[in-house]
C-alpha cells in the first residue's frame, strides 16, 4: 500500500500551523478513508493542560465521531511524525489499517521530543520501572471482568 502524499502535505502543514499559530506542538495527523479525509487532529498538549492531546489521538477521536464508530477499520493514518508509543497503541486500538509518517522518531528527539524513555520502561519488569506499580486487590478487581463476560448486551472489542 503507498501513502497519497497530499494527505501527508495536509499532516505536515496542520502541524506547522499549530506551532505558527500558538496552539501547541509540531504534530499533526489526518484519518482517511477511501481516499477522503474523514478527520484530522493536532497535538494540543501544552493548550489543554492534557499529556494524552496528542495530534493522533486527537485525529482518532474524531474520525470515530464522525463515523459512529470506535473502529477504523479502512482508514489509514497520515501523521506528520513517527507515533510515539501512546499514539501508537491508539492506533492499533482503533484497528487503522496504515500508518504514513512524516519525520521520524529520531527527528522528534532532535527537537526536544524524546520518547525512548517510554520505549525502554515497556521493556522492564513492571517492578523495575522507574514509576511504582502494584497490584492491589486482583481478585476483587477481576469482578469486573466477571460482570463483562456475563454481560448479554455488551460490544466485544
Amino acid at each position: 500500500m503507498q501513502g497519497n502524499p497530499m494527505f501527508m502535505e495536509k499532516a505536515i502543514a496542520l502541524a506547522t500551523e499549530n506551532v505558527t499559530s500558538g496552539r501547541g506542538g509540531p504534530f499533526g495527523a489526518v484519518v482517511v478513508r477511501d481516499g477522503k479525509v474523514v478527520a484530522t487532529g493536532v497535538n494540543l498538549v501544552t493548550a489543554t493542560n492534557d499529556p494524552t492531546a496528542h495530534a493522533e489521538v486527537a485525529a482518532i477521536r474524531n474520525a470515530c465521531e464522525a463515523l459512529g464508530s470506535f473502529q477504523l477499520n479502512g482508514c489509514s493514518i497520515y501523521t506528520s511524525c513517527e507515533p510515539c508509543p501512546m499514539c501508537l497503541a491508539a492506533i492499533y486500538w482503533a484497528r487503522c489499517d496504515a500508518i504514513f509518517y512524516g519525520s521520524t522518531a529520531a527527528d522528534a528527539a532532535a527537537a526536544g521530543f524524546d520518547d525512548a524513555f517510554l520505549y525502554e520502561e515497556m521493556k522492564r519488569p513492571v517492578g523495575a520501572r522507574k514509576i511504582l506499580a502494584v497490584n492491589l486487590l486482583p481478585e476483587k478487581a477481576r469482578s469486573s471482568f466477571d460482570a463483562w463476560k456475563k454481560q448479554a448486551g455488551r460490544v466485544d472489542y
